[in-house]
């Protein structure tokens, strides 16, 4: 493994940042090399307040703010988030805003455009990262105030995120809707940092204060005994830490906890047992803050002096004091247009008329009838022109958006550069048809959601924004049918089937996630009920980016490794690296198919590497490879190592006719054989089926002799039951006359197999010195004969056994399985050296060997 290169499955949360970032300081002349960063933490705060930059030169950090930007871990992968710096955060140039960025080996990350890195990810030993998780405290927050009936918080997963939208605060919302408000929808977070807790305030209004103070852009310890307080003087907690113990506590300790009895009752203890995520905290809508309440008791002085004028909300945007009045100061001008200034001009004209201001009128005909016309022709056009914009809001606000459409539709026909009619009709359009798309999506009715935005594109036909917020919807749809078929977020990652999908809606989404996030935003705020299911897209998404970086780059690695070994001829070492990922991926799915494949292809490779040519063209006519790297293999192996399509052809050819008995036919095919790779395993053939044919012809000459029996038997050991099928029926009833000579005689060959059997083990089986010999000891040649021997007799033995249908001892199986595997070891191993040995050394020592297509073809 490289530097940088994590492959990391999901684990549980407490080990799942196995690893440590890395951050090598980026120099250049002008900027002198500073020390690398190591982060450790699953939280790491950017800001020049924060350690280790408070040590940098002044002018490296002066365009760093004092809360920059965060550096977190979660489902074994890396981001920054931006926290709404002066001067920015890039990765690899590209602006980090709202939502947080993905960091990943040798990207370059800035910040303020000064301090540049670039990161590398470096494994941690698991035990570390299973130490520093079971050495996290829990936490319990005791109501300070007794008369507000808050239940406790006993927190035991973090980063844990005080929130108005969590149930754990908006639960009192009924009895204290003022207070509740008073806390932000991201407000702070409470998380872990070298084994001790933090809290943070996330820029909430009314602020987060730990005995008394405020707090600003850092980060603070929490101690025992803490006072901690969220948005005033309401939501105040004791905090106690309950660290764990150093010892595995016993069933007593366990029930009886003297201290947390003593601080709470159970039964009303709000319990978190659950983490939060830090893509949740740090992925900022600013706003809604907005819906913040202000709590002026929990301001600062500079900000409260003032209140007379108004307020600051908590971006600083100055607020009204007296909406109402305001309002109230201009009701005499309409809200919207100018068609007060006609109005006006109509009055002055009517006064002039009215008073018989003749002078006054003869000027205005003779001085201004030009520019009356004039005026009026051009008010005439441009009420006209914001008539469709006028009709298409009162549509609107009647809730008549089914006509709204089509009367938008019409008008874009002829005017599709209008951007306001363009937003309105979206508008129009999205608030007819997306609570019925919503309907389907839940239910999931897929094919019916694909439906109503098939007509949503032909109602939008002449409206290019509409368009595109469908197109929105449609990649919203296809990430929730994906999910969703495929059993929920959590479902297994399955292998060749998820990829493609996953990259496509990454792909899709990453084009330009910001124009595509502000998109789904306007969405939403045309129809609020699309905001859950928003939410909820977001979620699947981020998940899809975490199954991306662990599976589906754990998916390529393999492939990468199915590749290498199999170029190499190297199938054996495949079966732990599989193990391996079954156990690292527990939700990778589809690891069976690659077993089932792998099986297939060494029997195979084995057979072609061996120059088994019938078992080979067997398997090659059964062979059917369902994973990619497989078939591609294959595809590979058929074009430059097996036999051409038109030798399997002919070799068919001859095969049926060596079964139905037309021997010389078969013969004469053979000798045709264009030449190739194979010629010298169909020269073995060819000289094999015609020492079979003479060996029967002269079996035939010595029937009625005294040796004809011993003759009959070792000629029918010596077929195979398959390919000599004609040979095997045209002596069927001389064997079964012989059935119990015939079955001696199978004794006898295996009897003989297990002796020499017993030879070649006695004597040591041939060894890796011996096969790379440059010539062929009488050692090798030895060895080699005992097993050839040994494994012709047993085949021959069992042949009789299986042919005659008798019953044999299971110790024959045994032995012929054994003696089987060590030539099939011995047949691999000298193959393997084909780069090494000289061809026609290794030619000679596999004839040696024989065993499988040797023995197949080895005359009687």
């Amino acid at each position: 493994m490289t530097t940088g290169e994590t492959p990391i499955a999901e684990m549980n949360a407490a080990v799942e940042a196995a690893f440590d970032i890395v951050l090598s300081p980026v120099a250049s002349a002008q900027r002198p090399a500073l020390d690398a960063i190591r982060i450790v933490d699953n939280l790491f705060a950017i800001g020049r307040s924060e350690a280790p930059f408070t040590d940098y030169p002044t002018e490296r950090i002066a365009r760093l703010s004092r809360r920059h930007a965060r550096i977190f871990t979660e489902h074994g992968a890396a981001y920054v988030a931006d926290l709404g710096s002066k001067n920015g955060t890039t990765v690899n140039g590209v602006a980090v805003r709202q939502t947080p960025a993905r960091v990943r080996a040798g990207d370059e990350l800035c910040f303020g455009g000064e301090l540049c890195y670039r990161v590398s990810i470096e494994p941690r030993a698991r035990i570390v990262a299973a130490a520093s998780a079971s050495s996290a405290p829990a936490l319990l927050l005791v109501p300070e105030r007794g008369d507000l009936d808050l239940q406790p918080i006993e927190v035991h997963a973090f980063p844990f995120l005080v929130s108005k939208a969590d149930e754990v605060f908006s639960r009192y919302r009924e009895r204290y809707p003022h207070q509740v408000n008073y806390i932000s929808r991201r407000h702070a977070h409470i998380f872990l940092k070298g084994g001790e807790l933090y809290v943070e305030d996330l820029g909430s209004t009314n602020g987060t204060f730990v005995g008394g103070q405020r707090l600003d852009e850092s980060a603070m310890p929490l101690v025992e005994g803490d006072l901690v307080a969220f948005g005033g003087d309401h939501f105040v907690y004791r905090v106690s830490l309950q660290k764990p113990p150093e010892v595995e506590p016993t069933v007593t300790q366990l029930l009886l906890n003297p201290a947390a009895d003593d601080a709470v009752d159970a039964d009303k203890t709000t319990f978190v047992g659950a983490a939060h995520s830090f893509l949740d905290i740090f992925c900022v809508d600013p706003a809604l803050q907005r819906e913040d309440e202000v709590n002026e008791a929990a301001q600062p002085i500079t900000a409260q002096a003032g209140s007379t004028n108004g307020t600051r909300n908590a971006n600083g945007v100055h607020q009204a004091a007296n909406a109402t009045g305001a309002k109230g100061a201009g009701s005499a001008r309409p809200a919207k247009g100018k068609p007060w200034r006609w109005r006006l001009l109509a009055t002055e004209l009517g006064k002039a008329f009215a008073d018989g201001d003749h002078i006054g009128v003869k000027r205005i005909i003779g001085w201004g009838s030009a520019g009356v016309v004039l005026l009026g022709a051009i008010g005439v056009g441009l009420y006209l022109h914001g008539s469709s914009e006028r009709e298409l809001k009162s549509l609107l606000a009647s809730g008549d958006y089914t006509s709204a459409v089509v009367a938008a539709n019409g008008y874009l026909s002829t005017h599709p550069a209008d951007a306001k009619v363009s937003a309105l009709a979206s508008e129009a359009l999205l608030k007819a048809k997306l609570p019925g798309w919503l309907n389907a999506l839940e239910k999931a009715q897929f094919d019916q959601a694909d439906s109503l935005l098939k007509e949503m594109r032909s109602l939008g036909a002449n409206n290019t924004d509409a368009t595109s917020l469908v197109g929105e919807l449609q990649w919203v749809g296809d990430l929730e049918r994906f999910v969703a078929t495929r059993g929920g977020a959590d479902a297994p990652i399955h292998m060749y089937a998820d990829e493609a999908t996953i990259n496509s809606l990454l792909q899709r989404w990453d084009d330009d996630s910001k124009s595509h996030q502000r998109a789904l935003d306007r969405i939403a705020s045309y129809v609020p009920v699309f905001a859950e299911p928003y939410a909820q897209a977001l979620s699947h998404l981020r998940k899809l980016e975490s199954d991306d970086s662990v599976y589906v780059a754990a998916i390529d690695r393999l492939n990468g490794s199915i590749s290498t070994e199999l170029a190499q001829d190297k199938p054996d070492a495949l079966p732990p690296i599989l193990d391996d990922y079954a156990q690292r991926y527990p939700r990778l799915a589809g690891l069976d198919q690659v077993r089932a494949d792998l099986r297939e292809y060494t029997a195979l490779l084995n057979a072609a590497l061996s120059r088994q040519l019938t078992p080979l063209l067997a398997l090659m006519k059964s062979a059917h490879f369902t994973t990619p790297p497989f078939q591609a293999q294959f595809r590979q192996l058929t074009a430059n190592r097996l036999p051409s399509a038109d030798v399997v052809q002919r070799q068919d050819a001859v095969d049926a006719a060596w079964q139905r008995g037309d021997t010389q036919q078969a013969l004469s095919s053979l000798q045709t054989m264009p030449a190739g790779p194979w010629s010298d395993v169909l020269g073995e053939e060819l000289a094999h089926k015609k020492a079979l044919l003479d060996q029967f012809s002269d079996l035939q000459k010595t029937r009625g002799s005294s040796d004809y029996d011993q003759h009959l038997l070792s000629f029918y050991a010596s077929l195979d039951p398959a390919a000599d099928s004609w040979f095997v029926q045209s002596i069927q009833k001389d064997v079964a006359a012989l059935h119990d000579k015939a079955l001696a005689r199978a004794q006898d060959l295996l009897l003989r197999a297990q002796s020499l059997w017993k030879q070649y083990r006695a004597s040591g089986p041939i060894g890796g010195t011996q096969r790379l010999e440059a010539g062929i000891s009488p050692g090798f040649r030895s060895e080699a004969r005992l097993l050839s021997d040994a494994q012709t007799s047993a085949q021959q033995g069992m042949r009789i056994y299986t042919q005659l249908k008798a019953d044999h001892p299971a110790d024959f199986d045994r032995l012929l399985a054994d003696i089987e595997a060590e030539a099939d070891l011995q047949r691999r191993s000298l193959t393997e050296l084909r780069m090494v040995l000289e061809p026609g050394l290794l030619k000679a020592k596999l004839a040696l060997i024989g065993g499988g297509q040797s023995e197949a073809r080895q005359s009687p």
